[in-house]
Formats: structure tokens, sequence, C-alpha cells
């Protein structure tokens, strides 16, 4: 059975609305730091989304692969990089990797769907 990360992400996300009514602090500190760690500076914006996408596969995380797969599509990130970057988590982390890079793909896919006819 394919995930449907778009379902996924938007699951995640009402519930992560509700954590931040439930814990209003810790969820702003979170924010803040996605933001100033996801922010430009020696490294662009992209390269460190693409980070993450990595970081998210190594890890075993389909919430994480979902979001920064969106992010990218929204970046203009190409299939292409996302496979590249994809080869290294293979690389470094085997077969286990290779499951759920072939999964940030599809997330990738699906997120894109649609981008390039809008």
């Amino acid at each position: 059975m394919a995930k449907d990360y778009r379902a996924l992400t938007q699951d995640i996300s009402a519930y992560s609305a509700q954590l931040r009514k439930l814990a209003p602090e810790t969820m702003a500190g979170f924010h803040a730091m996605a933001k100033a760690a996801g922010a430009e500076g020696a490294i662009d914006a992209k390269t460190k989304e693409l980070i993450a996408l990595a970081i998210g596969v190594t890890q075993r995380c389909d919430g994480c692969i979902g979001f920064h797969a969106k992010a990218l599509v929204g970046m203009g990130a190409s299939r292409a990089e996302v496979a590249e970057v994809m080869a290294m988590c293979v690389y470094m982390g085997g077969g286990p990797a290779l499951m759920y890079a072939a999964d940030a793909l599809r997330a990738y896919d699906q997120f894109a769907e649609g981008v390039a006819a809008a």
C-alpha cells in the first residue's frame, strides 16, 4: 500500500495545531529553532532543506519526509536533486535507507503533481 504524503502531512498538521494550543511555549520554541536553522546563511535554504529530507529518510520519519518533500517542491528543487540526495542516503544508510529514500521520491512526486501544470 502506497503512502499518501498529502494526507499524512494534513493529519500531522491538524494535531500539531492542537499541540500549539496545549503546549504553546514548546511549539513556539520548536518553530523558532526550525526557522533559524533553515534560514539562508553560509548554506542556502534549499540545500538545508535537502539535508533535512535526508535526515528524515535516515531517521525513518514519514512526517519529516512529507513536510520536507513538500517544502522542496515549493522551493523549486528538481526531482533529480532529490534523487541525488536519496542516493547519498542509500550509500550511508544501506537497505533501510533505500526503503525510505523510495518513499521520499514518492512524496516529492505527490507534492509536485499538478505544480508544473499550474
